[in-house]
């Protein structure tokens, strides 16, 4: 029997003829091969020679590249273990993580808010609070006027000695510079209910584009005539006495009495006989006129009273009239 011969495991490899080994450069063993660097193209033709196995027997290249090549590098490298993390590193990322997506989720609920809210709401709450605000401060000015001008009265009935001149009274009466208290009526009129209906929708009212009929300046100052030529001798439209300078105007959406803005329901108090003015601004002395109003849903309402104050008018400084010697 033949002695044993020991086979080897596999035909050795000389140096000159192994493979290129590459590997992805994401390969977290890169920096472990002994030669990392890609050949330039000019050594194309020396890498297809160094792969090119010299030897006689082609049967036997397949077996060599099963046992000295058995797996490709790319798979190689797609086996490779992550490196290891450790615990506080991992948790501290999650933590990164949740506060970044609890930032962004409350940024884009902050974001569809904005979007959802409707930004002229808030530009008519800045208006309307800036009106009231001027409002209280006309208010305000409204009462110091008053006050300077009944301590002007005084002071000059004091310097000209004529505390009890009928005429001055009776003057300062009918411009409205004074308070004055006594029987009268009092006359209620307001837009029809289509038009408040309107307004709070938004549509726009009389005037501009709304074929809706609503109370003018023009109705308050045909209304305030005819109180004067039947005996009034003091009038008030919603609180807000007129004199000699006190005009009944529109502006806007609104009827200035003076430059107070006042709104419907509209209600004109007026100190005379009661009697007279009532009779003379009924339904019955001023049919046409109350019937046009009944057409387009107005219902003036006309009320006797027994005591009616009004306080004085807002006068402004006369600049260019002088008394005629």
């Amino acid at each position: 029997m033949a002695p044993d011969i020991a086979v080897p495991v596999s035909f050795p490899v000389s140096k000159e003829n192994e493979p290129v080994r590459r590997r992805a450069v994401f390969s977290s063993s890169v920096a472990s091969l002994q030669s990392h660097h890609a050949l330039s193209p000019d050594d194309s033709a020396a890498i297809r020679t160094r792969r090119r196995r010299k030897t006689d027997d082609d049967s036997l290249r397949l077996i060599d590249d099963l046992v000295n090549r058995p797996m490709d590098s790319m798979y190689h490298d797609s086996r490779l273990v992550r490196p290891h993390q450790s615990t506080m590193m991992i948790w501290a990322t999650r933590i990164v993580v949740f506060l970044i997506c609890v930032g962004v989720g409350f940024v884009g609920s902050l974001f569809v808010q904005q979007l959802q809210s409707d930004p002229r709401k808030q530009v008519r709450q800045t208006l309307a609070s800036q009106i009231e605000t001027r409002n209280s401060e006309v208010d305000q000015l409204t009462s110091d006027v008053n006050d300077l001008q009944a301590q002007v009265n005084e002071q000059s009935k004091a310097i000209s000695g004529m505390a009890d001149n009928e005429t001055l009274t009776q003057n300062n009466m009918d411009n409205g510079t004074v308070a004055v208290r006594g029987e009268g009526i009092i006359m209620t009129l307001a837009d029809p209910l289509a038009a408040s209906q309107s307004d709070q929708s938004g549509s726009t009212r009389v005037g501009t584009t709304s074929a809706i009929r609503v109370v003018t300046d023009l109705d308050l100052q045909q209304l305030v005539s005819l109180m004067f030529q039947n005996g009034a001798e003091a009038i008030a439209i919603n609180g807000n006495r007129l004199g000699a300078q006190t005009s009944i105007r529109k502006a806007g959406g609104h009827i200035l009495i003076g430059m107070t803005a006042i709104q419907s329901p509209y209600t004109i108090e007026a100190i005379g006989d009661k009697d007279t003015l009532a009779e003379a601004m009924g339904a019955t002395a001023l049919k046409s006129l109350y019937d046009s109003y009944k057409e387009a849903g107005i219902y003036p309402q006309v009320s006797k009273s027994n005591s009616i104050t009004l306080k004085a008018a807002v006068t402004g400084e006369t600049q260019y009239a002088e008394r005629n010697e």
